[in-house]
């Protein structure tokens, strides 16, 4: 648990910084969109999320990081797709879950830059014998024009019953702090 303390503490550290770079830079001179003026933009993401497991799942934390390439349709509906780490610790285990989380999904601004967001995807497992048939995530967040974006989302975990490391359904609530580049 002091790993997911430690976790959360540097990110909220993080998001602390660069929330004051940005207020700074919106009072020193304007900053230009993430967007064009159609809307339409492709933007790299880099992220790290860290989340807890509800009390009845195996599990009992998560984190990873990810790289994410989003192309904003309209000034109001995004698809993106995204890959990264994610490591899972069970509670009465030693062991841990590692793969490698292949998504893609909408984004949907509803609020200003405040957004919505839906994904489906797939999980490969770096243990040998292990399997992860789908990951499916929904969650709300924020992006900043400066390329912050922080998000809260929940993200479940279904796998197959052939896996050495075997869990039927479980997910986690996970805090994501990101910074997206516009191409």
């Amino acid at each position: 648990m002091k790993t997911v303390t430690k976790l959360f503490a540097t990110t909220l550290t993080a998001l602390a910084i660069l929330t004051t770079s940005n207020l700074k830079a919106q009072t020193m001179g304007t900053t230009e969109p993430m967007t064009t003026g159609s809307g339409m933009a492709f933007k790299v993401g880099v992220g790290v999320q860290g989340g807890l497991f509800p009390d009845k799942s195996e599990m009992d934390y998560g984190y990873g990081a990810d790289l994410k390439l989003q192309y904003d349709l309209t000034k109001e509906v995004a698809v993106f797709a995204s890959g990264g780490y994610t490591k899972l610790k069970w509670k009465s285990s030693p062991l841990n879950f590692e793969f490698i989380p292949l998504m893609g999904g909408v984004k949907a601004f509803v609020f200003d830059r405040m957004y919505l967001t839906g994904g489906a995807g797939t999980g490969l497992a770096l243990k040998e014998g292990a399997e992860m048939n789908f990951i499916y995530t929904g969650g709300l967040g924020y992006e900043w024009t400066n390329g912050l974006e922080i998000g809260a989302k929940y993200e479940g975990y279904v796998n197959n019953s052939a896996s050495d490391l075997y869990f039927m359904k479980t997910g986690q609530f996970a805090l994501r702090l990101g910074y997206n580049f516009k191409l």
